[in-house]
């Protein structure tokens, strides 16, 4: 099992850049931010807007945001358990970041019945977005 950059690393590298994606780095932190900003969400309705996450990954993943501090869990003594997950006010700072991301993905990333490309919308200019397939 790979660990996420920032525990392979104990002092952080110049590059501010680098140093930010060392949190949200890992296949479906971003995605789980992005639902967490419209706001608190159990596990299981997390786990319906990600049909493609595995439970064990999705566990996995909200873990260490809750360990960076981008995410809080609250544990409800009820039976059956009920687990709430929420961004935290740090987190919160990232929702223009998030944002972003979301709009330049809906400009320029097209998805057709053979796969994702990326598309300039002015120009019609494409390339295959090999990466985002794996």
């Amino acid at each position: 099992m790979s660990l996420p950059r920032a525990k392979l690393v104990k002092n952080f590298p110049g590059c501010p850049v680098e140093a930010t994606l060392t949190y949200l780095d890992g296949k479906w932190k971003g995605v789980i931010l992005f639902h967490l900003m419209q706001g608190t969400l159990r596990f299981n309705e997390l786990r319906r807007k990600l049909p493609a996450v595995t439970q064990r990954m999705l566990t996995k993943q909200l873990r260490e945001l809750e360990e960076c501090g981008l995410v809080s869990r609250t544990v409800y003594p009820v039976v059956p358990p009920r687990v709430e997950y929420a961004m935290t006010p740090l987190g919160m700072t990232l929702k223009p970041v998030i944002q972003a991301l979301a709009a330049w993905g809906d400009d320029y990333v097209f998805c057709s019945p053979e796969g994702r490309e990326l598309r300039l919308a002015s120009d019609g200019l494409r390339a295959p977005v090999a990466a985002l397939e794996a």
